[in-house]
């Protein structure tokens, strides 16, 4: 009786969204609603794919400066204020993005290994994604960014907050393999009114600060070529993960700063699916973060009921009319 209570309590928190045929009651089992809904999807999970290369963490960090910050229409007000306020530790490994350092990683594999097999590049080469433009978006102040240039990539980094644009690029002046980086202090929307489009979009940790998630994988989409991937981290809104994600990171252990994330602003995996889809990018593979405490390190896993990575590609019709 006790569990029904909270899941009752849980539905309500939750906010109204376009999907309304994705049903709560489904959340552990999103091959059921792929499965159900009018849109067939088909995504493989982790598990079934060849398992990536590890990549080494980034390098120490740079001294920071004060700056101001720059709104846009994608994020909100709030969020804005909140990632400013914290804008100088990005490069702190044991500072509020400590988390992400220690994902990061884990991250960084993932994506080489499926850009590698989409874009038929050599995974275990020193720079596998030579020749190819990638975007991304939401960079803060650099950490992911980096190791992408220095796998080879022409790497544009854009964020809202001008605080996080400046340290990045002190950052990456350190090193001349990622001085080369571009780095703007604007919005995925921004780019897509200049007509900017990216061999592969990657916006990790992102989609749950912005306004509207269902426009921003529309701008994502609007930023990869015909045919390019498109790459999405984020929390699952799941009972599982208010209580790691929130109730332990932020308020037991102090991982994160109280308030960093909004529970109601999650996306569970099948949203994030079918709004991809809506924005013509197709999942095709999807993977779980888990954290050892044991090592303090993230894994790859085919556990989505917190942390998750997926990789889409969009269709190759040049043409294409977003609904």
């Amino acid at each position: 009786m006790a569990s029904k209570l909270v899941l009752n309590r849980l539905r309500s928190l939750c906010r109204v969204s376009q999907l309304s045929d994705v049903r709560f009651d489904k959340l552990r089992d999103p091959v059921s609603i792929f499965s159900t809904s009018q849109n067939q999807v088909t995504w493989r999970s982790y598990s079934e794919a060849s398992q990536p290369t590890p990549i080494n963490p980034p390098p120490p960090p740079p001294p920071s400066p004060n700056t101001s910050t720059t709104t846009s229409s994608s994020l909100n007000e709030f969020e804005l204020a909140k990632f400013s306020a914290i804008a100088e530790t990005w490069w702190d490994a044991e500072g509020p993005f400590k988390p992400l350092h220690l994902m990061n990683p884990t991250r960084l594999a993932f994506i080489r290994s499926t850009l590698c097999r989409h874009f038929r590049k050599d995974p275990n080469c020193t720079r596998p994604f030579e020749g190819l433009k990638f975007v991304d978006v939401g960079c803060g102040g650099g950490i992911l960014s980096e190791p992408l240039a220095r796998m080879g990539a022409t790497v544009t980094g854009v964020d809202a907050v001008d605080k996080n644009i400046k340290i990045a690029r002190l950052h990456a002046d350190l090193d001349p393999q990622t001085s080369s980086i571009e780095y703007r202090c604007t919005t995925a929307e921004s780019l897509v009114e200049e007509q900017r489009q990216f061999d592969a979009v990657i916006a990790l940790e992102v989609i749950e600060h912005v306004a509207d998630p269902a426009g921003f994988c529309k701008s994502l989409s609007a930023l990869t070529i015909p045919g390019g991937a498109t790459v999405i981290s984020t929390i699952n809104r799941s009972m599982r993960a208010y209580a790691t994600a929130i109730v332990a990171a932020e308020y037991l252990l102090h991982w994160l700063p109280k308030g960093t994330h909004q529970w109601s602003s999650f996306l569970t995996p099948e949203e994030l699916v079918l709004i991809l889809q809506r924005a013509s990018i197709s999942v095709q593979e999807m993977a779980g973060f888990v954290y050892n405490p044991l090592t303090g390190r993230w894994s790859l896993s085919d556990d989505i009921s917190v942390n998750f990575i997926a990789f889409g590609t969009k269709s190759a019709k040049k043409d294409e009319t977003l609904d």
